[in-house]
Order: C-alpha cells, then sequence, then structure tokens
C-alpha cells in the first residue's frame, strides 16, 4: 500500500517537478536569440526557417488587418508572397523589446519591428507576442498581432 507522504515524495522527485522555471534573464536572452534568428531568416529570404519560432497547429494564430489567422501554414501563405524569388528582402530588426513573463512556460512579449532598406527604413510597428513552451521546452509563437 502507498501512504500519501511516500506518493508526495515520488511526484517531488519525478524530473518535471524538479526542472525549475527559467529567470526573467533567462527568458530576455531565449527571446533575444530567436529575434536574431528570425531577423537573419527574414533578412536572408529563409521563409521556412523564418516560420520555425511558431507553435505548430490551428491553436496559433496572426491577426492581421483583414482578420485572424489559424495555423502556421495560413500564416506561412501570408508572408509567402515577400519571400517569392525576385521580392525584395529588406531588413529586419526588433527594438524596445518588453517581455513579461505570465505564468510558467508563458510570454508576452512586445517588441517594434522595424523594416530597412539600405539606410531607409520602410516599415516599422509594434508587435505583440504570446509565446508558449512547447513539449521540448523551446518557446514559441502561438499568437502574433503586428501592424
Amino acid at each position: 500500500m502507498l501512504y500519501l507522504g511516500t506518493a508526495i515524495a515520488l511526484v517531488a522527485c519525478t524530473p518535471r517537478a524538479a526542472s525549475r522555471e527559467p529567470s526573467r534573464d533567462d527568458i530576455a536572452r531565449e527571446v533575444d536569440t530567436m529575434f536574431r534568428r528570425s531577423a537573419q531568416a527574414w533578412t536572408h529570404g529563409e521563409l521556412d526557417a523564418f516560420m520555425g519560432d511558431y507553435l505548430p497547429g490551428d491553436r496559433t494564430t496572426y491577426v492581421s488587418s483583414k482578420g485572424l489567422i489559424h495555423g502556421p501554414a495560413a500564416i506561412r501563405e501570408r508572408y509567402a508572397p515577400r519571400f517569392a524569388a525576385g521580392a525584395m528582402h529588406d531588413s529586419l530588426s526588433f527594438e524596445n523589446v518588453e517581455i513579461d513573463p505570465l505564468a510558467p512556460g508563458v510570454v508576452h512579449v512586445v517588441a517594434w519591428y522595424v523594416l530597412s532598406r539600405g539606410d531607409s527604413i520602410v516599415a516599422r510597428g509594434p508587435t505583440s507576442l504570446v509565446m508558449v513552451r512547447d513539449d521540448r521546452g523551446r518557446l514559441r509563437i502561438v499568437h502574433d498581432h503586428s501592424s
């Protein structure tokens, strides 16, 4: 017979219970790495690499001026013309990044994206992202509102 105290001790010793939530600084570094990777992919016209930070599945959404887009495949379709052969590949960067851990494994990020062509800024606007940890522990975008 398993006693409650023994059961609690066993649960407390499992790897999942023993893992710790990353610190705010760890999360900030992770988001910074993600933004650098995303910007590099955008700038080099690598759509698949750019989309790699979105969580797979229809739960993932993107808010556009025409409505809500569900799933990375539909989001990819929206971005595809910008990555087509012969399309202008502006340089992407992010600034004024603010990170707000909402709960274990859930982060809200607000930043400004900047698209540049040479020395000129061709677009700049806010982006608000909700990120969640996937089953491998990696933060992935589940909700994106960029305008």
